[in-house]
Parts: C-alpha cells; structure tokens; sequence
C-alpha cells in the first residue's frame, strides 16, 4: 500500500514539475515578441515601399500596406528596421552568450531533416517536449536567423547606395540587392506562415510562449 502510495507521489510530483518546468525563459518570450512585431510593420511598409516601385508585374492591396503612401511607409519601414535590428544583436548575443544557439540548433544533418520531414508529412512528428526541437524546427530556426541577417544588410544598401556602396557592390549592386532584399522578406512571410499553422496545431507551444511553461 505504502509503494503504491508513493509511486502515485511521485507520478504526481513529475506531472507538476513537467508543467512547471521553463520552456521559454523570459529573454526569449520578450525578445520573440517584439521581433514578431517589428518582422510585421516592416513586411507591411515593405509592401507599400514596393508598390512604388514594382519589381514584378503585381502590385500589393492597399489595405495589408502599411504607410498609405510612399513618405509615410519609408517612416514606418526605418522606425521598425531599427527595432528589428537592435532586438535582433540582443538576440543573437543572448542565444550566443547563453548556449542557447547550440543546444537548441545542433546538431543537425540532412538525413535527420529528411527523416523528420517525412515523419511530419505523414503526421507522425511527436511535440511531447517541447524544450528539444525536431530536425527540421532547426533548419527553419537557423535559416531564418540567417535571413534576417542578410535582410538587414541588403536594406542597410539599398537605403544608403552612395555611402555604403562597399555593402551595395556585395549584393550585386543596388538593383539587384532590391531583388535580394524582397526574396527575404518573401521567406520571412513564408516562415511566419508555416510558424503560426504550427503553433495553432500545436497549441502548447504557443502557450509556452506567452507564459513560459
């Protein structure tokens, strides 16, 4: 009776800690957020500045722009790429600084993310802890750190050509880096995409988010 009694203790006393465990330390929800909203004014302005000046044949709607007009999205546009940069050197030296960068993004291989791409695709990718992150949550983390990065840079050219034409002439130019510089931000609306279809299948996570645990 008393093993009983005690296995059911410390069924429970694991059930609490499980819950009560830190998932996302406070840094990183912080951090999260404020580049979730930086990442979306810039995409919005970033789509009104593109409506002036087209790059392929379509225009975006004006009610997802941000701006209204070309003076007013370029306001927004370097209001938000200032938070974004700044939130992201804090980002990025905390995840450096702490380990976080190497425990949570490695190791990873292509046959591991191909493995667990098929496990995903067939429904089969288990979610149980979400403190260690599937093969292809590394990729998709560590690609759009990389993203973010080059986003940055090729803005930073295309706002300052003259002064920064070291910077412009590594992208190929100020024409071309236009064109670097909407392909990221088409991955980074591709990756928020698949970000939110996730965390609504997955609704633990999004709560891990918001309160830590």
């Amino acid at each position: 009776m008393s093993s009983i009694a005690a296995d059911h203790a410390g069924a429970d006393h694991s059930h609490v800690s499980a819950r009560g465990r830190v998932i996302q330390p406070g840094w990183v929800r912080v951090l999260h957020w404020i580049n979730a909203v930086a990442m979306i004014l810039m995409i919005m302005s970033g789509w009104q500045v593109y409506n002036a000046s087209p790059l392929f044949g379509f225009t975006f709607p004006h009610t997802i722009t941000l701006g209204g007009w070309l003076g007013g999205a370029l306001l927004w546009h370097f209001a938000a790429m200032w938070l974004l940069m700044v939130n992201g050197l804090v980002y990025l030296a905390a995840g450096l600084l702490t380990g976080r960068f190497r425990r949570k993004l490695t190791p990873l291989s292509v046959p591991g993310v191909l493995g667990d791409l098929r496990a995903a695709l067939a429904g089969k990718l288990a979610h149980d802890d979400l403190t260690v992150y599937n093969q292809v949550q590394k990729l998709l983390y560590a690609g759009i750190i990389v993203v973010g990065i080059v986003v940055v840079l090729s803005g930073l050219s295309i706002w300052k050509p003259v002064q920064l034409q070291w910077l412009t002439a590594v992208f190929g130019g100020y024409d071309t880096a236009r064109y670097v510089h909407f392909g990221c931000m088409a991955a980074i609306v591709g990756f928020l995409v698949v970000h939110v279809a996730l965390a609504l299948l997955v609704p633990k996570s999004l709560r891990a988010m918001i309160i830590g645990r």
